[in-house]
C-alpha cells in the first residue's frame, strides 16, 4: 500500500476529568521525524504521544500538538512559590527606596509576578494523563493515516500512468533503434559519391566495416532492456507494496535516468534524441511524486 508523506489528522479523547486534542501535521522528510509540543504542564506526557505516532508514521516530518482542557481540578495544583515571593518583595522595595516611589506593593502587583504562582499537574494521576493523551493521538494518528493513505492511492495511479508513458516511449526507440545503422550507410555512400565524384567506385567492404564500428558504439538493446524492467518494477512496487517505498523507489528512479542518458549519449539519432527527452520530462515527474511517497 503506498502512502503519501503529507497529512493532516486529529483525535480527542475525554475521560471525565480531562479533554485532550491532538492534532498531527506531516510533510515529506527523508527519515522518521516526530515532534510533540505541549504545555509544560503535560511535557511528561509527550512520550506517550510519540509512540502512538511513531507506529503510523514510518517516514516524513510529523508536528504533534498536544492540548489537554482539564474538567476538574484533578489536574491542576497551584503552589506558591515563597523563596520567589520573598525576593520580589525585597527587590521592589528596594527599587521604591531608592527612587523614592510611591505607590503600595500588594498582592496583586506580587502575585502576578512570573513564578509566584505555579500551576503543576497532580502527580498521582500522570498515568490518567498519559492514557488520555495516548488515546487521542491514536485516534489521530488513525486520521492522518487514512489520508496518507487515500493521497498516497492517486500517487500511486499517476506512477503507474508516467510509468505506461515511459514503457510507450522505449518501445518506440526500440523499434527506431535497428534503422539507424542502414541510415548511417547510405548517408555514407552519399557524402562519399559528393566528395569524389559518382564514377569513383567504393570499397564495400570498408563501407560495412565503418558501419560495424557505428552500429556497435550506438548499440542501445541493453539500455532499453534495462531501462525497461525498471519501469515493471517501478509498477510492481506500486502495485504490490507493503510498507514504506519511498527510498526504494528513489533508487529506481536514479537508474531509470542512468539508462535514458546512456540512451541518449549512444543513439546519436535526432528522432531519437527527441524521444529520450519526452521519456526525462517523465522520469522527471515519476522523480518529484517519488520524494511525496512515504
Amino acid at each position: 500500500m503506498i502512502k503519501s508523506m503529507t497529512g493532516f489528522g486529529r483525535g480527542e479523547y475525554s475521560d471525565g476529568h480531562r479533554n485532550v486534542t491532538v492534532e498531527i501535521r506531516s510533510v515529506n522528510h527523508r527519515y522518521g521525524d516526530i515532534t510533540v509540543k505541549t504545555s509544560r504542564r503535560y511535557s511528561f506526557a509527550e512520550d506517550a504521544a510519540k509512540v502512538a505516532v511513531k507506529d503510523i508514521i514510518k517516514r516524513g516530518k510529523a508536528d504533534v500538538s498536544v492540548m489537554v482542557e482539564t474538567l476538574t481540578e484533578g489536574d491542576l495544583t497551584v503552589k506558591l512559590n515563597e523563596p520567589a515571593a520573598a525576593q520580589y518583595m525585597e527587590n521592589l522595595r528596594a527599587l521604591q527606596k531608592k527612587h523614592r516611589l510611591a505607590g503600595e506593593i500588594d498582592i496583586a502587583l506580587l502575585s502576578s509576578m512570573p513564578d509566584v504562582l505555579k500551576a503543576v499537574p497532580d502527580v498521582e494521576d500522570e498515568e490518567g494523563v498519559k492514557e488520555a493523551v495516548s488515546q487521542a493521538a491514536e485516534k489521530a494518528a488513525e486520521a492522518i493515516d487514512a489520508m496518507r493513505i487515500t493521497e498516497g492511492e492517486k500517487l500511486a495511479a499517476d506512477l503507474l500512468m508516467r510509468g505506461d508513458l515511459v514503457r510507450d516511449i522505449v518501445r518506440r526507440i526500440d523499434v527506431r533503434a535497428p534503422q539507424i545503422a542502414g541510415e548511417y550507410v547510405a548517408k555514407m555512400k552519399e557524402r562519399i559519391a559528393e566528395l569524389l565524384g559518382g564514377d569513383v567506385e567504393i570499397p564495400e567492404d570498408r563501407i560495412l566495416t565503418e558501419a560495424a564500428i557505428f552500429a556497435d558504439k550506438s548499440n542501445i538493446t541493453e539500455e532499453l532492456v534495462r531501462l525497461d524492467s525498471h519501469m515493471q518494477q517501478l509498477k510492481q512496487i506500486l502495485t504490490e507494496a507493503e510498507g514504506p517505498v519511498g527510498k526504494k523507489l528513489d533508487f529506481l528512479v536514479q537508474e531509470m535516468n542512468r539508462e535514458i542518458n546512456t540512451i541518449g549519449s549512444k543513439a546519436n539519432d535526432l528522432e531519437i534524441t527527441s524521444l529520450v527527452l519526452e521519456a526525462k520530462s517523465e522520469i522527471e515527474k515519476i522523480r518529484e511524486q517519488v520524494q511525496n511517497i512515504e
